[in-house]
C-alpha cells in the first residue's frame, strides 16, 4: 500500500514551505508533519517526503537517519528522551535511565509491551544547567532523580 498525504498534510507543507527560500530548506519541518501523520518516518515516507519537496531521496534519507527526533519505526505513545551527554552524566543520568529501564521493563532503543512507552538515550538535549533531563512530547524534565521520574512515569501514564 503507497503512503500519500492526507489533504490537511499538503496544505501544511505547502504553508510550510511558502516560509522557507528553498524546498531543502524546509526539509525538517516537513519531516515533522510526516511523522506526525504516519507515526514514523519509514523508507516509504522519506520516499514521499523526497518526492514532495522534489529533493534525492538519498539526502532526505542521510537527514532522517542523522537527526533522532525521527522515528524509522513505530513508537510508543510517550517518546522519552533521556539525555546522557557529559553534563547529565556526571549528575547521575545513567542512575535515571536505569531507573526507568526498572521501572518500564524495557532498555533504551525499546518499546513496552502496551505501547505506552518508547525510551531513548541521547546524547544532548540542550539543558546542562539542570541535568539530569529528560524530554517527553513538548515538556522538559529537568533536575531528574528516582523519585521524580516515578512522579513523572505515574503523571504520563
Amino acid at each position: 500500500m503507497a503512503v500519500l498525504f492526507s489533504d490537511n498534510a499538503k496544505r501544511r507543507i505547502a504553508e510550510t514551505c511558502a516560509r522557507y527560500p528553498t524546498k531543502q530548506a524546509a526539509l525538517l519541518p516537513v519531516l515533522h508533519i510526516a511523522q506526525e501523520e504516519f507515526g514514523d518516518v519509514r523508507d516509504e515516507v522519506a520516499q514521499l517526503v523526497a518526492e514532495t519537496l522534489g529533493l534525492p531521496y538519498a539526502h532526505v534519507h542521510g537527514v532522517v537517519t542523522f537527526y533522532t527526533m525521527y522515528h524509522r519505526h513505530k513508537t510508543g505513545k510517550k517518546v522519552l528522551l533521556v539525555c546522557t551527554n557529559v553534563s547529565c552524566m556526571l549528575r547521575g543520568a545513567y542512575d535515571v535511565l536505569g531507573h526507568i529501564e526498572k521501572r518500564l521493563g524495557i532498555k533504551a532503543g525499546q518499546d513496552t509491551p502496551d505501547g505506552k512507552f518508547t525510551l531513548h538515550e541521547e546524547e544532548c538535549l540542550a539543558a546542562c544547567a539542570n541535568a539530569p533531563m529528560m524530554i517527553c512530547g513538548d515538556n522538559y524534565y529537568l533536575d531528574l532523580d528516582a523519585a521524580k521520574v516515578d512522579r513523572i512515569l505515574d503523571e504520563l501514564k
